[in-house]
């Protein structure tokens, strides 16, 4: 057995954790972000609070990507192209049409991702 099959059996709930967390806070920032859109949640005194769930999306997201580096799984494989989109986001304005189909164009990374965690 390898040196990187080894403690398989005690990373594998931090990856599913890492990857739990990060499809969580993307689907709580997608789901302010929509509700802002629509009208259905009135931020304008509160507008940190989807900027810190961005935040925290990329962080956790972060995380589980770098579950390559320390653990067996390769399920960060699968998360890693949402960087693409993440990275768009700040740059695109809240009104413009492009900012809530960037944003989802992520969705299939992080539900991917989780998948994998947990094979």
């Amino acid at each position: 057995m390898s040196d990187r099959g080894r403690g398989a059996w005690a990373t594998a709930p931090a990856v599913r954790a890492a990857f739990a967390a990060a499809g969580v806070s993307y689907l709580a920032s997608a789901a302010v972000g929509s509700g802002v859109a629509s009208g259905g949640v009135d931020l304008r005194g509160a507008r940190w609070v989807h900027h810190a769930l961005y935040l925290v999306t990329v962080g956790l997201a972060g995380l589980a990507v770098s579950s390559l580096a320390w653990s067996p799984s390769r399920a960060g494989w699968a998360l890693l192209p949402a960087a693409v989109p993440l990275a768009v986001l700040p740059r695109l304005g809240p009104r413009r049409p492009r900012h809530p189909l960037v944003a989802l164009s992520a969705a299939p990374f992080f539900a991917a991702g989780f998948v994998l965690s947990r094979k």
